[in-house]
Order: C-alpha cells, then structure tokens, then sequence
C-alpha cells in the first residue's frame, strides 16, 4: 500500500497574519519589546511533555486530554517534531490524514488509535527558539513562520520547554497601557458552526480554515464554542468510546456540535477594554473571547493573538 503523505499545510489565518508585517516583510513591533527582559529557559512552560515516535495515537490523545496543545515527538531524547492539536483533528476525521483512517484501518476507531504510531501524523519540519533567545526573538519567529507553538532547545538540542502565545501573553500583559476597546482589536468575520452541525463537519471547517476555535451559534446568537481541545478531550476521555458502540469513527463523528461544545463561552461586548479581555481570559483560562452585542449576535472574537497585538504594536 502507498504510503500517505503525513506533510500538513500551513493553517490559513486570512489577514490575521499580515497585519503585524511592513512592508517588507518584517514584524512591526513597539520598542518597548525589545527592552523587555528574561530568557526563555526561565518563561517556558515546562516540563514539556514528550512522546515517542512509535507510540500509539491514542497515547499521545490521552496526553493532550491534560490540557496539552501540544507535544514534542522525540525519540532517544532527540526532538523529531511536535504533534498538535490541530494535527490530530487532521488525522480524525477533519482533513487529508483521515485517509489513513479510510483506506489502513476501514474506519476502525480501536485499530485507527490503537495500532496506528504518532510517526503518521506529527510535523517533521518544526520551528524552534533557543532557551537565550529573548522575547522579541520568539515574537519575531511566531509572526514571520506564522506559528504559535515553540519548542525551547538549548545549546545541545535538548528540549528544555515549551513557548505558546499564552505564555507571552502572562508575560507581557504588564506592557499594555488601557483605552483600547476589542472593536479595535477583534477579528472578522468570524468562522463560526451550527449547535446541530455534525463533529466531522466542524473538525472538517477547523482544518480548511485553521482555525482551532470555532463559536457555536443558533438563530444567530452565541450558544457556545467548540475548539480543538474539546475534540481531544472527547476522544482521550474515551467518552467517544461510549458514543460509538458500533466502532466505526463515522458513527463517533456523526454526533451534533451541541453535543461536544463548551455551553459557556467567555463573552464581552466591543467596547470591553482589553485589560478586561486579558483578566477575563487568566480568570476563566482560555485563549479567547467572544465578542457579542447586548442580544448576544456575535461580533467578533479576540484570541491571544489578537491580546499579542494589542500589546506589542506601536501606538
């Protein structure tokens, strides 16, 4: 049988990404980052969680289940790669390496996440941030290679750690001087799913879209959101187990939205000042907002990107 390609594309963030380039290509930071102090060895998250190549898919869920967007794929203490979030969903039904699923294991959710390794799916070509980097470096590399997860090596190429935007996020909040409403920061349109849409079709709109967040609407107004980590905590709880008595994964993906979703989605209204965004994200710890009108009509989300930017441009 013809191997698959395990090479996944580069999520698409539409504009998001561009607005923090010149012209030339180059971040356009404020230069209150590059004063900013601290080594990455000392901020990273740690320890970072590790997997190995040859390990069963559902290990590596029932990691990320923890509440792990990620994990390094590392083999004899060497990093191979990182395994996402985003690359599992990929792999369950919502993208291209849901064909391994069709074609090696004929839809068999036990053979498809017992039998099949980690070394299927992860990504191979990983950036990475040295533990004496600084802020601005890490800063630079998320927003030229379009990335939000860093692993942290140091000078031997050992995995000290980990770097999210949540991370730069608690770190730089200080930074941020108040005044400016979520309208201005907020992104739009945003892509959103219905309360009654089937789990294979959001996974399917996470993976074309890349976004790892999508809010949950019905008639329009916000009933909730559903992200990547509710898929893997649906599946690493092996409460999908529970859901698919028949152990074909189409019946598992075949459940509404409303049924894996999060009810209680953080909202504000777009004159919320940021400061307040930030203390609501650490409040209720997630990485996002939704952004709502007073008959709770979605507007916008900021995500802690969206915070990065706020903080991080000039004036």
């Amino acid at each position: 049988m013809k191997r698959i390609a395990s090479r996944i594309p580069k999520p698409r963030r539409g504009q998001d990404h561009y607005r923090w380039l010149r012209s030339d290509g180059s971040p356009n930071f404020s230069d209150k980052i590059y004063r900013v102090e601290g080594e990455l060895e000392v901020i990273a998250s740690k320890p970072a969680v590790r997997i190995p190549l040859t390990a069963p898919i559902m290990k590596a869920v029932e990691e990320m289940a923890k509440g792990y967007r990620g994990l390094i794929v590392s083999q004899r203490d060497k990093l191979d790669g990182i395994l996402l979030a985003t690359h599992v969903v990929n792999y369950l039904g919502g993208g291209p390496l849901y064909r391994i699923i069709e074609r090696k294991h004929g839809y068999s959710i036990y053979s498809a996440l017992g039998k099949e390794a980690v070394e299927s799916i992860y990504e191979k070509n990983v950036i990475t941030a040295g533990s004496r980097d600084r802020i601005y470096d890490v800063l630079h590399k998320m927003v030229v290679y379009n990335v939000g997860f860093l692993p942290v090596v140091d000078s031997e190429g050992g995995v000290v750690g980990v770097i999210t935007e949540h991370d730069l996020v608690k770190v730089l909040s200080g930074l941020y001087e108040s005044g400016v409403e979520a309208s201005k920061i907020m992104s739009r349109p945003v892509i959103t799913i219905s309360s009654e849409s089937s789990l294979k079709n959001a996974m399917e709109k996470m993976v074309a879209t890349g976004f790892r967040r999508l809010p949950v609407v019905k008639d329009e107004a916000v009933v909730g959101i559903l992200t990547v980590v509710d898929v893997i905590r649906y599946y690493g709880s092996h409460e999908v187990f529970k859901k698919c008595t028949s152990g074909d994964i189409r019946e598992a993906n075949s459940i509404s939205v409303r049924d894996v979703m999060r009810e209680n989605a953080v909202t504000a209204y777009p004159d919320t000042d940021v400061s307040e965004l930030v203390r609501l994200m650490e409040a209720n710890n997630v990485s996002s907002v939704l952004i709502v009108d007073e008959s709770g009509v979605l507007q916008g989300i900021v995500t802690e990107r969206d915070i990065l930017y706020a903080i991080t441009m000039p004036k």
